[in-house]
């Protein structure tokens, strides 16, 4: 049942990292600040008025631009699209000459006059297709909002251009909103007032790495250590709240930081967790990291087991980008450039390592144990089977905006985490387990830092240098190089072996293939004819035809098929059932008790006692 809901999940989830800095040449005559004002009281067709007042200029023209990608996203996203009637005005008032002259650029004549430009932005959430996320569709997390009094995720990049040459000026944000709307975000509110708030960022790219949620306030904050944290929910139908969610946040996040100990020095987090519907909103699921906050998009249909499940792994994953590549980053990174985007060769550590530790804390600190630990390895080598495995990770890495090399980009979750075990192991095996890839990456750290950016191209000489000859070695065999991984060789130094498991299998799906459908008459949930029935259905009694009309009294039409296929998630074995069918046109009840499908698989076993140290130091330490 897990696999239905985690298959629709996947194919819209993505995670990501951020940038530390941007390019950093100023022409002005002084130190001075760009202004930038938001109003989020005049809501006109889903659009927001902003205007910004630059800093002075001191040549002929000036190029004006929105972000043509934002990084961690990996895609060329064109956030330019989404401005409408851009204008120029010099401090008479008068109209100064704009061109567009790409997707994202605007070029200013007489740029030295210039004192004001305006424009309209669109929000990208009800334009989602749900089909083409890196293409089309910007991946949700990464968009914007706006429901006039109700909510606007305001991603700062979907709002806010900047001047060419005047990215490493301060910028002022202020935003005017409703009474009833607050902020929620990492930054320090300068404005005492409840309809206007004033941000202060050092720079652009501080600007737009805090996004901002606003909707009715609905959120909690704990410590964890010196850690403030935020979680702010926005709920349409009030089905979720920051209070129902807290509790397993603050024991995820409090592991978290046990585990990654001193390493970690991040102040203030937010997590501002969006919930979507189903009509004309967001339709990717995943979150987007910052240094200090996450912005989470999920359907709000799914259950509290669902959700929370998700929290924990999406979310962890974000959090644990503090360390890489928000804390260790290449020059790739370090210098981003928002138009002209230079990729670098390490997604293998920035989200392979990172998703790897997103696993690895939770059997570490007692969330998960040995078994859904296994499970999950198990389920990465198995995706990671599906993309080119002879791609080398760094060339992908490095062209991965462009074919073939952007279709493997999800393998940095599969393959990208199994190479962060595989170097764990070989550093536990070395060290006779006293040290681990947490180690290696509590290193670099120290070596580079937020400030100080290394170089691609040294980045595995000095990995060799802070660990061992094997691991350069792994490294230029099995991500420098097109060699596929033999996963059972580093997992037979920990002990773990492969074993055939019995696992409960969809109820609903296999083989791409589902059970049920929509009739072609009427608004109504058909069981298909063309695919020999499992056992659930076979135990109920149910036959090809039969109308599903409601299970366990929820309705279930049509229009809303998707949520049975979250709900059976929480249908568990030998549980009492109670399905409403029409057979015949004539309506049943059916009680019975759910038995689940079950299928052979491939899994991972502890099976060699003589491993079981070094296997507990992997683990545990």
């Amino acid at each position: 049942m897990k696999k239905i809901f985690l298959a629709l999940v996947f194919a819209t989830i993505l995670w990501s990292c951020k940038t530390i800095n941007a390019p950093t040449s100023v022409l002005s005559k002084s130190k001075e600040k760009v202004e930038v004002n938001i109003n989020l009281n005049d809501v006109k067709n889903d659009k927001v008025f902003v205007s910004i007042n630059p800093p002075s200029i001191v040549t002929d023209t000036i190029t004006f631009r929105l972000p043509k990608m934002v990084p961690g996203t990996y895609s060329n996203d064109n956030y330019g699209r989404y401005i409408d009637d851009l204008k120029a005005y010099d401090k008479k008032g008068n109209s100064l000459e704009v061109k567009r002259t790409d997707t994202n650029s605007w070029f200013i004549a007489k740029a030295k006059t210039l004192d004001k430009i305006t424009y309209w932005v669109n929000d990208t959430f009800d334009t989602e297709t749900g089909k083409d996320f890196g293409d089309e569709d910007i991946f949700s997390p990464a968009g914007s909002n706006i429901d006039a009094d109700k909510n606007v995720m305001l991603n700062t990049h979907c709002f806010v251009g900047y001047f060419t040459n005047f990215m490493s000026i301060p910028y002022q944000l202020t935003v005017s909103h409703p009474a009833q709307f607050w902020g929620a975000t990492s930054m320090i509110d300068q404005d005492s007032s409840v309809t206007n708030d004033v941000f202060i960022s050092s720079r652009y790219a501080e600007l737009v790495e805090n996004p901002i949620m606003y909707a009715k306030p609905d959120y909690t904050t704990f410590t964890v250590d010196d850690m403030e944290i935020l979680i702010a929910v926005y709920s349409p139908t009030g089905k979720f709240t920051a209070e129902s969610i807290t509790p397993e946040m603050k024991t995820m996040m409090t592991a978290q930081k046990r585990f990654l100990g001193n390493i970690n020095s991040t102040k203030k987090y937010s997590v501002l967790l969006y919930l979507s519907t189903s009509e004309n909103d967001a339709l990717g699921s995943g979150a987007l990291e910052h240094p200090m906050a996450t912005t989470v998009v999920f359907p709000e249909r799914m259950s509290k087991e669902q959700l929370i499940t998700l929290m924990k792994d999406v979310v962890s994953h974000e959090f644990f980008h503090t360390l890489t590549p928000l804390t260790i980053h290449s020059q790739e990174i370090q210098n981003f450039d928002y138009n002209a985007p230079k990729m670098s060769k390490h997604l293998w550590m920035y989200e392979g390592i990172t998703e790897y530790f997103s696993n690895l804390f939770q059997i570490n600190q007692g969330l998960i144990d040995e078994t859904e630990f296994y499970s999950r390895i198990a389920e990465k080598i198995e995706n990671s089977k599906t993309m080119d495995d002879m791609i080398p990770f760094t060339i992908m890495s490095a062209n991965v905006l462009t074919k073939p090399y952007k279709d493997q980009y999800l393998n940095v979750y599969e393959k990208g985490a199994l190479i962060g075990m595989c170097l764990d192991i070989i550093i536990r095996e070395k060290s006779n387990g006293k040290k681990g890839v947490l180690d290696l990456m509590r290193k670099l750290s120290n070596e580079y830092g937020v400030t100080k950016a290394f170089n691609d191209e040294d980045l595995f000489a000095k990995i060799t240098e802070l660990t061992y000859p094997e691991v350069g070695d792994f490294l230029k065999t099995y991500v420098a190089g097109s060699t596929p991984i033999p996963y059972e060789t580093y997992l037979e130094k920990v002990g773990v072996a492969k074993v055939s498991l019995k696992i409960p299998a969809s109820i609903f799906e296999k083989d791409g293939k589902q059970y049920i459908a929509k009739t072609d008459k009427k608004s109504e949930i058909i069981i298909n004819s063309d695919m020999p029935l499992n056992d659930f259905f076979t135990n109920l009694g149910l036959v090809a035809g039969d109308i599903i009309m409601a299970v366990n009294d929820k309705t279930y039409t049509s229009d809303n098929v998707d949520e049975i296929l979250y709900d059976c998630d929480n249908w568990k074995e030998n549980a009492p059932i109670t399905l409403k069918i029409r057979r015949n046109e004539v309506e049943q009840i059916i009680k019975g008790t759910v038995k689940l499908p079950y299928e052979e698989i491939e899994g991972l076993k502890a099976s060699d006692s003589s491993k079981s140290a070094l296997k507990e130091a992997w683990l545990k330490d």
